[in-house]
């Protein structure tokens, strides 16, 4: 295998991760609907031909869990002071164990479909890109893959922010590199990204269809529920 495909993953423990869902999720509803979004990514990303799954994690001490969700992946922790330092070193890592294309992909996206990875993975191969990004509808991106590593595309981001899929592309044009946009995909960040996911018709074997289960569920849509199980009470 010539590709790797690095996940970014945290261990979800609640009021460590999906804390911009709290409130009115409870953190510990927040924590269990990320542990989906981690199930759901791994189901579709398995079935991936030709491409090695990698899963980078934080934090240190949760090397157990990963490995349970993921037995066959490689496994590295996450290490850098910000989000740029962190990819700029998975695409290190990743090249530095030969693989020849590297794709790396946060797990907001429960539902995305393997298929868009193995675009990813065909523009690269097939030399139509130096870059490729996933764009998100609020100006970021859910994927990123390169053909060797390139720390500039990295440096002194304004993250979190609707800047960031524009930045790259300009940093792209001044190193004088091609980009490939793959179709744009809602990542789940804030509740009303929850809510947009909710009204998705989403159905069985379709990926994601385990988060939106759980969601369905909690929002009690269907049977036109309130939001109380969502509510923090702490």
């Amino acid at each position: 295998m010539d590709t790797l495909l690095i996940i970014f993953a945290k261990e979800p423990v609640p009021g460590q991760v999906k804390t911009r869902l709290c409130p009115p999720l409870s953190h510990a509803v927040a924590a269990a609907l990320y542990q989906d979004f981690l199930e759901d990514i791994m189901e579709e990303m398995r079935g991936l031909p030709h491409i090695r799954l990698a899963l980078a994690y934080t934090p240190a001490g949760a090397e157990w869990f990963f490995r349970r969700l993921a037995p066959k992946a490689h496994l590295w922790v996450q290490a850098g002071s910000d989000l740029g330092e962190r990819q700029a070193a998975a695409f290190a890592w990743g090249f530095g164990l030969g693989y020849k294309l590297v794709l790396l992909r946060g797990s907001d996206t429960p539902d995305l479909p393997k298929e868009v990875m193995l675009e990813a993975a065909e523009a690269l191969t097939a030399k139509k890109a130096d870059v490729v990004l996933g764009p998100t509808p609020d100006g970021g991106y859910y994927l990123v893959g390169l053909t060797q590593p390139r720390p500039e595309l990295f440096q002194s981001m304004p993250w979190s922010t609707n800047r960031v899929l524009a930045e790259t592309l300009a940093r792209v044009r001044e190193l004088q590199l091609t980009a490939h946009l793959l179709p744009e995909w809602l990542d789940i960040d804030g509740y009303n990204d929850l809510l947009a996911f909710s009204r998705r018709p989403i159905q069985p074997p379709h990926p994601g269809w385990r988060t939106y289960r759980s969601v369905q569920g909690h929002l009690g849509m269907a049977k036109g529920g309130h939001f109380s199980d969502w509510i923090d009470q702490e």
